[in-house]
């Protein structure tokens, strides 16, 4: 190969001196510290790098971190552990960009302004940027899975009638059309987006965010927050509605896809459903249901419905 196409793999020479001088840091570090890993003290100014740079090699390198094998998959969703690792490294870094332990505290109201002021950079800019891209292409992923993951717990709950159909089911479709659509039944993606979106909130409840101390403060400084906050949001006004649009839009394409996927997309089993858990909602199995012997409302309808049906069917016969 060499003598045929010559040296097809070249490394430039400053590569051997980037190498050579981590080398030699991480040395000095281990002789103090046996744990010490210099890529645990590049991290803070990699995620910062990522989140903030629209460089399209920046991008690239971006979605490898937080999506890892699967970022060329259509179904490709965050995986939690490393975007809590992004996390962390963004915060670090913001912390020592801003002088943090070689001042007096700041007050509270400051690191309020800034911390909105660069989520509000991140997420609510006019112009879209590759960070919130992806950030509105998940968010639209978890409110699409979670609304089907609702819509299906409802149906479960509100009971079933003599045909099979439930009485949600029913109602919202008498002809039954839509039987069968795939946006109204869970995939193997939805599970994984719930899986993963409970995890995402279990770690985020477990940072030592600001927003946990703010129970300590006085009334006098939590009322000078929420100031602060509605202030910023007031300012970022327009770009809060420009993402808002791009988040439905995000939505309405995915659930466009999903629908010429058709037969394609193949539903969860009852039982993989019944131990989904839904952020905000909880498992579909544990929701108690609507045609319980207690619930006399829903064997009501049910009832109703399933004489109406009957009687609908026997006039057709008769016809």
């Amino acid at each position: 190969l060499t003598d045929t196409y010559g040296n097809i793999f070249q490394i430039p020479p400053y590569f051997a001196y980037i190498g050579r001088a981590f080398t030699t840091l991480e040395g000095i570090g281990l002789s103090v510290d046996p744990d010490y890993a210099i890529i645990s003290d590049c991290l803070p100014y990699v995620s910062q790098r990522l989140l903030t740079d629209t460089n399209e090699r920046s991008i690239g390198a971006l979605n490898t971190f937080v999506f890892g094998p699967t970022k060329e998959e259509d179904d490709r969703f965050v995986d939690p552990k490393r975007v809590e690792n992004l996390l962390e490294g963004f915060s670090s870094y913001t912390a020592s960009a801003g002088g943090a332990g070689l001042r007096e505290e700041r007050p509270v109201t400051v690191i309020v302004d800034e911390s909105v002021e660069q989520l509000s950079a991140l997420l609510l800019s006019e112009e879209e940027t590759p960070v919130q891209s992806l950030v509105l292409e998940q968010m639209a992923k978890i409110l699409n899975a979670q609304a089907r993951g609702t819509f299906v717990a409802l149906k479960e709950r509100s009971g079933r009638l003599r045909n099979g159909r439930t009485v949600l089911g029913q109602l919202l479709d008498p002809l039954g059309v839509f039987t069968g659509s795939s946006l109204f039944y869970l995939d193997e993606t939805d599970e994984k987006v719930l899986v993963a979106t409970s995890e995402l909130i279990e770690m985020l409840q477990g940072q030592p965010a600001l927003a946990s101390n703010l129970g300590q403060l006085p009334q006098e400084q939590v009322n000078e927050v929420v100031q602060v906050v509605a202030r910023k949001l007031w300012e970022k006004r327009s770009g809060i509605s420009l993402t808002a649009n791009r988040l439905a839009t995000a939505m309405l394409r995915q659930s466009l896809e999903r629908l010429e996927k058709g037969r394609q997309v193949k539903p969860l089993d009852k039982e993989r459903v019944g131990s989904l858990r839904l952020p905000g909602v909880g498992s579909v199995g544990s929701m108690d249901s609507l045609n319980s012997p207690r619930n006399t409302t829903s064997r009501t309808m049910a009832s109703g419905l399933s004489r109406g049906s009957t009687t609908i069917t026997r006039f057709n016969q008769k016809k």
